[in-house]
């Protein structure tokens, strides 16, 4: 069995990611919290401000890529509505597996709850973002 993706939909989920991403953080909305929890020092000069957007614009691919590519599988395999299999598949993808590390990581570095909670929640939304956006356009 071939594995089908719609390679539009992972770009347009890519693009979403990077969406909530400047949403979530946006100073107006978590940003400010964000830098306090996260000790951000924004008067330090790090690398320049198109690197970690490069980054997360070719993580947020390949994140896009394999959630289309597991929803397909989970898809084939439950055979529920193909927007309800992409959405389903969100949810456990980051349960098990960003949730459970970010938490995990957090616990260990001694990082406040809070901040745990604002970024698994950023990450809950986005991949139910992008699962909606690989769901409503199949394969």
């Amino acid at each position: 069995m071939g594995v089908e993706v719609n390679y539009l939909a992972v770009v347009l989920a890519m693009v979403s990611s990077m969406v909530v991403g400047s949403v979530w953080y946006a100073r107006g909305v978590f940003g400010n919290t964000w830098i306090k929890l996260a000790k951000i020092d924004m008067k330090k000069q790090g690398a320049p401000v198109w690197v970690p957007i490069v980054v997360t614009a070719v993580v947020s691919l390949l994140t896009a890529y394999i959630l289309a590519h597991v929803t397909f599988l989970s898809n084939k395999f439950f055979g529920n509505s193909f927007l309800q299999d992409a959405l389903t598949t969100a949810f456990w993808l980051w349960l098990g597996l960003v949730a459970a590390r970010f938490i995990t990581h957090d616990a260990f570095e001694g990082r406040p709850w809070k901040l745990t909670l604002l970024n698994v929640s950023h990450e809950l939304v986005t991949l139910m973002v992008m699962g909606l956006i690989i769901g409503l356009m199949g394969v």
